[in-house]
């Protein structure tokens, strides 16, 4: 009897946007892909991400425990020594579009990896990836790593053009929208996107958020990281455009089940870093030695940025509302670093109920028995990892999807309060204490609520593990 040789198994292509917030969440998808054994997985991070993640993080050995895993780079067409800061994103855009898309191409078109990938994973904001994948005839998944509210206003945007909603006529921020369809009745112009506060509609990030929503519904099918069971009105919209979603989080839980069950001889960690910053674990010791629920970690996420004088209205606040905090500031997150010497007066004069870091192990800080409550930017994987471990938030957005996340986080699952557009003293104190006092234990109700819903969610026959299994069987039945 002639031998057979067995198939090759589906290869799939990673491709998350160069930035820390998709990077950490695609790779928690890349994990879960590798555990169900028979998919061998490339992850394409831009060079000098990679490095950022070799030299932070354990990941290389992390995944070799996956012979089926490998990582591959491109080039994000920026110098080594460029900041790839915020308010540079306008260069990262660009080197994406003019370098690392003909790079791409090459790579897909020429087998640049070492077997044929049958199909490719890309981030929603990498709206060039489907022409490519089309033309060189490999299927392509989407994943928006934003939010599912966040990014049903991201298709509404013609809407609001065509209804004369945006741009803006005249300066009141609390004026009602209604053509976001299920969000008329909370949704106020301040809640929307941040780029839909600018005048001109040929601003560079407008047109990529319209670009994304015309590539999206063309590809095979939308990965969201939420659960049905959060987002369910929210996700029966997106289905008119895109039928084909996969809901399969909070991924950062669902990897830690995962692992447990099928990983045994590997203890499972609650949180393996995969971030782009040293993280400074000596806040873990700080917080071991605080009462319970006695402190609020502060983290604009790795994006945000403030000035000099909005950190002092932060400071002031905090000190004023007696409580005692874990602030991450960030390297290259204030603008005008200049006067820190005024931040090294303030942390000495608080350093008795206060620790500052410049990176903090999230996950586990926010699963530390002493932590009360957040103060955050409303990043997505921030706002999930918050809800899943009971901690209610002070919303301090900053942009894109985050002003719509903070609206639903303060009015429609009511876990926190929404802070957005004030960076004042006397409003930041009298929020910490209502989070961590007044209102603490009502917003808590909330959060046991939804997170029962989440466990739930990734249960045995949940919808996020029956969506997950699903997006598996349709990776395997891609391959050639």
């Amino acid at each position: 009897m002639e031998h057979q040789i067995p198939p090759s198994p589906p290869h799939v292509l990673i491709f998350p946007l160069p930035l820390q917030g998709p990077i950490k969440c695609m790779l928690k998808l890349a994990e879960l892909l590798c555990i169900s054994g028979d998919i061998d997985v490339t992850f394409l991070n831009t060079q000098h991400n990679h490095r950022r993640l070799l030299q932070y993080t354990a990941v290389e050995s992390r995944f070799s425990a996956y012979p089926q895993f490998r990582f591959q780079t491109v080039s994000d067409g920026l110098p080594d020594d460029h900041p790839r800061s915020t308010d540079r994103l306008g260069d990262l855009l660009k080197g994406l579009w003019t370098v690392t898309h003909p790079n791409f191409k090459e790579m897909l078109s020429s087998g640049s990896f070492d077997r044929p990938v049958t199909c490719v994973i890309a981030d929603g904001a990498l709206t060039f990836a489907l022409d490519v994948a089309e033309e060189v005839g490999i299927p392509l998944i989407y994943f928006e790593t934003i939010s599912p509210c966040g990014l049903w206003t991201y298709f509404c945007v013609q809407k609001l053009i065509d209804a004369g909603e945006i741009p803006f006529q005249g300066d009141d921020l609390d004026a009602p929208i209604q053509s976001v369809p299920g969000m008329e009745d909370f949704l106020r112009r301040r809640d929307l996107p941040s780029f839909c506060r600018t005048t001109d509609l040929n601003d560079p990030i407008i047109q990529l958020a319209m670009g994304e929503c015309r590539q999206v519904p063309r590809s095979r099918g939308l990965i969201l990281n939420t659960f049905e069971e959060l987002d369910r009105p929210v996700l029966s919209h997106l289905r008119s455009l895109c039928p084909n979603l996969y809901p399969v989080g909070p991924l950062h839980t669902h990897l830690v089940k995962k692992t447990r069950l099928e990983i045994e001889s590997t203890p499972p960690q609650r949180a393996s870093s995969d971030s782009l910053w040293q993280e400074d674990k000596s806040c873990i010791t700080w917080l071991d030695k605080q009462p319970l629920r006695s402190v609020i970690y502060i983290s604009i996420g790795s994006l945000a940025m403030m000035t000099m004088e909005q950190l002092v209205e932060f400071w002031h606040g905090l000190v004023n509302s007696g409580v005692q905090f874990l602030w991450v500031r960030r390297p290259n997150s204030i603008v005008g670093e200049d006067l820190a010497g005024q931040i090294e007066e303030l942390l000495e004069a608080t350093k008795e109920r206060g620790c500052l870091v410049s990176w903090a192990p999230q996950e586990e800080v926010l699963a530390h028995p002493a932590i009360g409550g957040f103060l955050t930017h409303s990043g997505w994987n921030s706002t999930l990892e918050s809800l899943m471990e009971g901690v209610p938030m002070v919303c301090w957005p900053y942009f894109v999807d985050q002003h719509v996340n903070s609206r639903f986080v303060s009015e429609v699952w009511k876990i926190g309060i929404d802070m957005k557009d004030t960076c004042d003293r006397v409003v930041i104190e009298k929020m910490i204490k209502d989070l961590m006092d007044v209102k603490g234990d009502e917003f808590r109700q909330s959060m046991d609520w939804l997170s029962k819903f989440a466990r739930e969610s990734l249960s045995v026959g949940g919808s996020s593990v029956c969506n997950l299994n699903r997006l598996i069987e349709d990776i395997r039945a891609m391959k050639v």
